[in-house]
C-alpha cells in the first residue's frame, strides 16, 4: 500500500468549490488509449468550425477548447472539474491550508454562490459573513451564470487588494455590500480545550497537511492539564473535508493498529484500495509516524463524535470508521453525503482536471454517496429545536449528483413537506430580532450540542431531537 500512495502522490476529500475535493494526484499516461468515437468528433469539429467561421465576433481557439474541455467534465457530477492555470494553483493552495483570498467556504444554490462557513479569522469572519449567505454579485460581476470555478477566481487576488461581495441574507430578507481586503489565509485547522474536569473537546474544521500535527499537539496540550481524561468530544460541525491521509490518521488515533478505515470502488484498478489505521496509510514520504507521540490513553478514551449536514467527506470518513467499529458514538444530524472520490490528472505542467474516479465506503460496506452518516444519537443545534435543517443543502440536492450504488434512489415526500413547513417558520424567524436568532459559537458553554455530548460521555440524560429522522436518499432526476 505505501508504494500505491508513493504513486498516487496525494489524495484528498471534501465538497467546497477548488481547494476540498476527494483527490489523487497522477499522470494521465494508462498505456492503450480508449478508442475515439469518430461521427461524435466529427460532429464537435464541426461545431468548432461554425463557431469560427460564422459567429458574431471572433472567439479564441484557446477560449473555445478550454470551455468545450469545461463543459464536457463539469456536466458529469458537481465535484468533476477543469482546472487552467491559475485554478490549478489555487487548488494546491487550498489543501496546504495557504491562499490569498477573502477566507470562505462556498457551494452553489439555484445559480448563486452560497457561503457554507467563513473561515475562523479570515477577512470574511472579521466583515460579518455568516453560513447560509448568498453571494450575488462579486465587485460589479453578477454571480447567476458563473461556474463555481469562475467565483473563487473573482475572489481569489493579490494580498492588500480589495473585492466587494453583495451579499443577500435569507433571514434578514435583505441584500447590502460587503467590502472585504484580501489576505493570505492560514487555516488553524484545528481547536481545542478542557470544558471542565475531566472532560475536553478538539474541533477540526478541514483536513489539511498541517491538520494531524496540530491535532497532536492539542491532544498533548489537553492531557497535560487533564492527565486523567474521562472524555472526549471530536467536533467534525461544518468540517467540509480535505486530505484523505489526515482522515485516515485521525481515525488511526483512535482505533486499534491496522482495522480498515475506509475503501474505494470504481472503473480503474487504482481506484479499488483499502485503506488501514497504519502509518503506511497515512504517513508522507520521508517523514515518520505523526501520532507516535500521541497517549496511548486515547486509544480508549470513551469519545463522542459531532457531526452535522455541513460535516463533508473527510469528516464522514472519519465518524463512519469510528461509528462502524464502535469506537465512538455519533451525535447531531445527519452528515452532508459526499461519498465520492475525485483524482486530478495533469493535462500539462499547470493545468488539469478532477474527476470523479471512485465511491468511498464505511468499514461495514456502507455507501455514504448521496446518504450521509446517520449519528447513533439524533441532537438538535439548540434547545428551541433544528426547524431549519430541511433547508440546509445535501449532496443529494445538488444537481448531476452521483447515486449512491447500492439501489435506486426513492424521492423523500416527507422532505418536501418538512421543507415548505421550515420555510413558513423561517418567514417567522426573520421577524424576531437578530440576538435572539443567533446560533451559538462551537465549543462555548451555551452550545447546546455539545452539553448533550458531555451528557452521553457522563452518563445523563441527553435531550434527543424529536424531530430529526434519517434522511432517505432522493430520487436523482434526470
Amino acid at each position: 500500500m505505501g508504494q500505491k500512495l508513493k504513486i498516487a502522490g496525494w489524495v484528498s476529500v471534501g465538497v467546497v468549490a477548488g481547494a476540498l475535493t476527494t483527490v489523487s494526484l497522477q499522470t494521465v499516461a494508462r498505456g492503450a488509449m480508449t478508442p475515439l468515437p469518430l461521427e461524435e468528433i466529427q460532429q464537435l469539429s464541426a461545431v468548432f468550425g461554425l463557431v469560427k467561421t460564422d459567429y458574431v465576433e471572433p472567439v479564441d481557439d484557446k477560449k473555445l477548447i478550454t470551455d468545450a474541455i469545461s463543459g464536457m467534465v463539469s456536466s458529469l457530477d458537481p465535484h468533476s472539474q477543469y482546472f487552467d492555470k491559475k485554478s490549478f494553483k489555487e487548488f494546491r493552495e487550498g489543501t496546504s491550508g495557504r491562499f490569498v483570498g477573502v477566507g470562505i467556504e462556498i457551494t452553489q444554490e439555484d445559480g448563486l454562490i452560497k457561503v457554507v462557513s467563513p473561515i475562523e479569522g479570515s477577512p470574511a469572519f472579521r466583515a460579518g459573513l455568516k453560513t447560509n449567505d448568498l453571494i450575488t454579485k462579486i465587485d460589479e460581476t453578477a454571480v447567476k451564470g458563473l461556474s463555481l470555478n469562475d467565483a473563487v477566481k473573482r475572489m481569489r487576488g493579490e494580498p492588500n487588494t480589495k473585492v466587494t461581495l453583495t451579499i443577500f441574507r435569507k433571514d434578514e430578507n435583505r441584500s447590502f455590500p460587503v467590502n472585504i481586503t484580501r489576505e493570505e489565509i492560514k487555516t488553524q485547522s484545528v481547536k481545542g480545550k478542557v470544558v471542565e474536569p475531566g472532560y475536553a473537546w478538539i474541533r477540526l474544521s478541514q483536513f489539511q497537511e498541517r491538520t494531524v500535527d496540530d491535532f497532536v499537539r492539542k491532544v498533548e496540550e489537553v492531557y497535560k492539564q487533564e492527565p486523567n481524561l474521562k472524555g472526549l468530544v471530536l467536533d467534525l460541525r461544518n468540517d467540509p473535508g480535505g486530505l484523505l491521509d489526515a482522515a485516515v490518521a485521525i481515525s488511526a488515533a483512535f482505533l486499534p493498529e491496522n482495522v480498515t478505515v475506509v475503501t474505494t470502488n470504481g472503473q480503474l484498478a487504482d481506484s479499488k484500495a483499502t485503506y488501514k489505521a497504519s502509518p503506511d496509510f497515512y504517513q508522507r514520504r520521508g517523514g515518520g509516524d505523526p501520532l507516535r507521540r500521541l497517549p496511548a490513553a486515547l486509544k480508549s478514551v470513551p469519545l463522542v463524535v459531532l457531526v452535522n449536514e455541513g460535516s463533508a467527506s473527510a469528516s464522514e470518513i472519519v465518524a463512519g470508521a469510528l461509528q462502524d467499529h464502535k469506537r465512538a458514538t455519533v451525535m447531531g444530524s445527519q452528515t452532508f453525503g459526499k461519498g465520492s472520490v475525485q483524482t486530478v490528472r495533469p493535462l500539462g505542467p499547470d493545468t488539469g482536471i478532477k474527476l470523479t474516479t471512485a465511491r468511498y465506503y464505511t468499514p461495514s460496506g456502507k455507501s455514504i454517496q448521496a446518504k450521509g452518516i446517520v449519528p447513533d444519537v439524533m441532537i438538535d443545534e439548540s434547545e428551541e429545536g433544528n426547524i431549519f435543517a430541511a433547508l440546509r443543502m445535501r449532496e443529494a440536492d445538488l444537481d448531476k449528483h452521483l447515486n449512491s450504488g447500492q439501489g435506486e434512489e426513492k424521492k423523500d415526500e416527507a422532505r418536501e413537506k418538512a421543507r415548505e413547513d421550515a420555510r413558513k417558520r423561517l418567514e417567522e424567524e426573520a421577524k424576531k430580532p437578530v440576538a435572539d436568532r443567533k446560533i451559538p459559537e462551537f465549543g462555548t458553554d451555551k452550545d447546546f450540542q455539545l452539553v448533550q455530548a458531555l451528557n452521553q460521555l457522563k452518563g445523563r440524560a441527553v435531550l434527543v431531537s424529536k424531530t430529526l429522522t434519517e434522511r432517505k436518499e432522493e430520487k436523482k432526476e434526470n
